[in-house]
């Protein structure tokens, strides 16, 4: 039982891009419901340097969540050991079986899945762990109003993209007294990631683990850019370079002057994970401009490819929030993240305030009118409530998630009433939500090994992957804006240089992570 004696812990979130003050609504009960405050601060430079600069300095917070690098303090002995903390008299005490009855009930069989190389568990796991994909982000993303101009066709392609583009900027020159622009890419820094690498893989029907592919039959991985079909996103670009389509400013535009873009209404398509654009489409629907609003397709390069978003990717554990050896009090630390961990806080988090954010109707809840209005029109919405603000990276059920009384534990996307721009897109394909739209995931293999991106690897692998990715992404980005006649040798050398830095054999040895991986799930 967790003591409600008034705690204060400090918290840093490597992932955060402003400090948060604790003092929503949301953070409010929770202190009401443990005596807990947190003092959550984040990285003074977004910048993965200055990130890696200030972690091999060390960090004196008593929780920690640093995403792979939490591996260093680790190995540096800087992190407790859950399953066998030792307190200042040298006693072993294992925090999850003598105060885990919530984490126990929370992670059940996957709770291996949290084990790190030396058999312990040192982090409460990020992610959901009954997660299923509810709001799909989708590979390339196109405004409602270039869909329902062109009387709303499938649009599952890249080549279908490309026309529905052409034929709207060329009838649309100019949106709200600006060029209108074809599909703008955000590559910025680390964003080059999801918004320039993760799309290559995924429209040739590749789950996301990073920057490798995993065959799912041999589990056998390789560095994505040594696939053989790895160009085809990238040729694609270049073509839509080459005729104007592609936002001449992709590669070198900073992420305010992308968002503001979008913001003007004159940006026709995109290619990001939704949860970076949702609140600059509460701007565009407050300003009145709802069918700029984006629809999520799931585009691949042909129609026999299935878009892999809503595949099982199982439960793969190592990043979460960790506790330092600096803190004072680590039992109620643990005893914090195990309520954390608890039916009661995993609804308060998912929904927010009883009466509040959601009312029950029927024996489930139910978002209520006010709140759903707010969610769908005001900027940092869950900054100001509080309402799923504390999901990640703290514990998180899953979307999948069911409650005692069988309800969900995460709001499903269905139940969100659409705009009229959407209803007006989801009654032409006769749909309920962009869900509808993707192969469902009991037609896609479920991973066994869980993802790539989230496995903890060695140092040098690390360094070898920097240099590749480093170089890569200079080297694609002259493919995309190089004549359409020099793009086969210009990828060519991206081919052979990623060869000349050995990252064949890093293939092989992330191939042997996935078996060493599943071996150590498997042991009880």
């Amino acid at each position: 039982m967790i003591n409600k004696e008034e705690k204060v812990f400090s918290f840093y979130n490597i992932d955060l891009e402003d400090d948060y003050s604790f003092q929503d609504p949301v953070a409010r009960e929770i202190t009401r419901q443990t005596g807990v405050k947190l003092l959550i601060h984040h990285p003074k430079s977004l910048s993965l340097q200055v990130q890696k600069l200030v972690l091999s300095e060390g960090i004196s917070d008593d929780l920690i969540f640093a995403k792979d690098r939490i591996t260093a303090f680790i190995e540096k002995g800087d992190i407790v050991a859950l399953d066998d903390y030792i307190d200042k008299d040298g006693k072993h005490i294992n925090l999850i079986e003598q105060y885990g009855e919530n984490f126990r009930k929370l992670y059940g069989k996957n709770l291996s899945h949290l084990k790190y190389d030396d058999g312990h568990i040192y982090t409460f796991g990020a992610y959901g762990i009954n997660q299923k994909t509810k709001n799909p982000s989708g590979t390339i993303q196109l405004q409602l109003a270039v869909l329902k101009e062109l009387g709303y066709p499938k649009i599952e392609t890249l080549d279908e993209v490309e026309a529905a583009l052409k034929v709207y900027m060329e009838k649309y020159p100019t949106i709200n007294g600006e060029k209108t622009i074809g599909l703008s890419l955000l590559t910025d820094d680390f964003h080059w990631y999801i918004g320039l690498s993760n799309p290559a893989s995924l429209v040739l029907g590749f789950r996301d683990d990073g920057q490798w592919i995993v065959d799912q039959k041999t589990l056998k991985a390789q560095y994505k850019f040594l696939h053989s079909e790895m160009s085809t996103y990238f040729r694609w670009l270049n073509k839509l370079y080459a005729q104007g389509i592609l936002d001449k400013e992709s590669f070198v535009q900073s992420e305010d002057v992308w968002k503001a873009k979008i913001m003007s209404g004159r940006v026709l398509g995109i290619s990001y994970s939704n949860w970076k654009y949702e609140d600059i489409e509460k701007v565009l629907i407050s300003n009145g401009m709802e069918e700029r609003a984006y629809a999520c397709l799931p585009v691949t390069a042909s129609h026999s490819i299935k878009n892999p978003e809503l595949a099982d990717t199982g439960y793969t554990g190592n990043w979460g929030i960790a506790i330092s050896k600096k803190c004072k009090d680590v039992i109620g630390a643990f005893q914090f993240l195990d309520y954390m961990c608890s039916e009661e806080a995993q609804i308060l988090v998912n929904w927010g305030i009883k009466d509040v954010n959601y009312k029950i109707e029927n024996g489930k809840r139910v978002i209520s009118a006010k709140d759903r209005q707010l969610r769908d029109t005001v900027q940092k919405y869950e900054k100001l409530t509080g309402v799923q603000l504390y999901t990640y990276p703290f514990p998180q059920a899953g979307t999948g998630a069911l409650d005692v009384n069988g309800d969900f534990i995460v709001p499903q996307s269905t139940e969100n009433i659409p705009n009229k721009a959407q209803k007006a897109f989801f009654d032409a394909y006769s749909i309920d939500s962009y869900e509808d739209l993707f192969p469902k995931s009991e037609e896609l293999p479920c991973s066994e090994y869980g993802q790539l991106w989230l496995y903890k690897v060695s140092d040098e692998t690390l360094r070898v992957l920097s240099i590749a990715d480093t170089f890569v992404k200079e080297a694609l980005i002259q493919c995309v804006t190089c004549p359409i006649e020099e793009f086969d040798k210009n990828y060519e050398l991206i081919v052979k240089k990623c060869l000349e830095l050995g990252m064949d054999k890093q293939g092989e040895i992330m191939s042997d992570l996935i078996q060493q991986k599943i071996k150590l799930w498997n042991t009880q």
